[in-house]
């Protein structure tokens, strides 16, 4: 059974979430870009755990069948970006969290709510 591309978008927020990801939120940019229909924003405090976000979201997005199209910045682990087609994951180190804030820039995307790791 394939994902919806919003179901898309809220397993890697999860996914990004049950890895410790901070901060993870998913905008839907429909009607406002024709880069994609959701992006997935979300940060780690270190280099290693920016790489083992990514690679958690890449491994499930295989095992579950989607399409992982290309991904980058891995090497420097500071902004990687990994592009699931019409779901664009954004993970980012703290720091250039911060300097980017693309919620700022995206501000009239609505926030889609989803089921956070809490633990």
């Amino acid at each position: 059974m394939a994902l919806s591309v919003k179901e898309i978008a809220e397993l890697a927020a999860q996914t990004a979430s049950n890895k410790k990801a901070k901060d993870v939120v998913i905008l839907d940019i429909r009607g406002l870009s024709v880069i994609a229909d959701y992006f997935v924003i979300c940060s780690g405090n270190s280099e290693t755990q920016v790489q083992a976000v990514a690679n958690e979201i890449k491994d499930k997005m295989h095992e579950v069948g989607v399409l992982v199209k290309g991904s980058e910045g891995m090497d420097q682990a500071r902004w990687i970006l990994i592009d699931l087609g019409d779901v664009v994951v954004h993970i980012f180190h703290k720091e250039e969290r911060e300097f980017y804030h693309l919620e700022r820039l995206w501000g009239d995307a609505p926030r889609i709510e989803f089921e956070e790791n809490t633990e």
